[in-house]
């Protein structure tokens, strides 16, 4: 049989996770007002920039609207003029006692309703103005259209999603991590991402949010790294790894995964000891922790520089004599 030695986790070790990027911007756009749509002008994979107008419904009747507002608001002013001009004329004329106090008092109070009847139709033009502009759905990101939902020629309503923008200014990679390790992952906790395609080069990333709500199926929560190299190759929805950085356990050793063996009270692993001249198995019960490539890291049961049983270990007993015949 062969044997290795268990080796102390002096070092930091990596915990590799799965994940996909995901945007730190998305929206499901729908217009402000109920209408027929009068064109689109993007389709599902075109780039916009914030402010862009993507799509227009019929405003005929909104502008037709807004006119009539603008003419009430033209006709109040030239009525708030003229009930000024008289108002200044009655002053004039009172001072040399042509005209009666009641009769300035009167005009007054004509200028003030015209003031008010000015501020009030201005109110409603600016009003039928903003629901003219509602018609237009406008980009609020610089990003990709991810779906277009409508044509012209439909008739949408307010809330209904008639194109999914997905930002491209910044990424963020989510992984789902097991509820064991959350508290091996710290905000400081350095990352490497390994996406698929990419010929194994990484990218660097920082955990920006740790999400402890997990989900009560998976048993898992979210961790969410930003990625600190967002270049326009990156894709919402790829997939990749996540490898975190952890510290190691005090007192923690690794040996090769194949010297874990499974027996009746759990994991344990078979070590070599010398008694009286002669080399014997020893069932030793142990406590796995983390897998690390080719080795599982061992937290409780074993101390480093112990031999244990890597090839061979199969059909052990308690206390069998054995001979060593290499080390790895």
């Amino acid at each position: 049989m062969r044997i290795a030695r268990a080796v102390a986790t002096d070092s930091a070790r990596l915990l590799r996770l799965t994940g996909t990027v995901t945007a730190k911007q998305r929206a499901r756009l729908s217009p402000r007002v109920s209408g027929l749509v009068a064109e689109v002008y993007v389709d599902a994979g075109d780039r916009v920039d914030r402010g862009d107008v993507l799509l227009d419904l019929d405003r005929a009747l909104a502008q037709l609207a807004e006119k009539r507002a603008r003419a009430a608001l033209a006709e109040a002013r030239a009525q708030q003029a003229e009930s000024a001009r008289l108002e200044a004329e009655a002053a004039t004329l009172l001072a040399d006692e042509f005209i009666p106090e009641s009769e300035v008092e009167a005009r007054k109070a004509t200028l003030k309703r015209n003031v008010a009847a000015v501020a009030r139709l201005d109110a409603d033009a600016r009003e039928a103005r903003e629901i003219v502009e509602r018609h237009s759905v406008v980009a609020p990101f610089a990003g990709v259209i991810a779906r277009k939902n409508t044509e012209a020629g439909e008739w949408v309503q307010t809330g209904t999603t008639v194109l999914e923008l997905v930002g491209t200014e910044g990424m963020w990679f989510d992984v789902q991590a097991p509820q064991e390790r959350f508290a091996d992952i710290q905000p400081d906790t350095r990352v490497e991402v390994y996406l698929d395609g990419s010929g194994g080069a990484s990218r660097g990333g920082r955990v920006s949010a740790i999400v402890p709500v997990h989900d009560p199926n998976a048993r898992t929560f979210l961790v969410r790294v930003e990625l600190e190299d967002a270049a326009a190759d990156l894709v919402p929805g790829m997939s990749g790894e996540a490898a975190f950085a952890i510290g190691a356990r005090g007192g923690a050793v690794t040996v090769p995964r194949d010297a874990l063996v499974r027996g009746v009270d759990g994991d344990q692993v078979w070590v070599v000891e010398e008694r009286d001249g002669v080399q014997e198995a020893v069932a030793r019960g142990v406590k796995v922790g983390r897998s690390l490539a080719e080795r599982v890291e061992v937290i409780e049961g074993l101390s480093a520089g112990v031999a244990v049983v890597v090839r061979g270990n199969e059909n052990l007993r308690d206390g069998q004599a054995v001979r060593v015949l290499g080390e790895s």
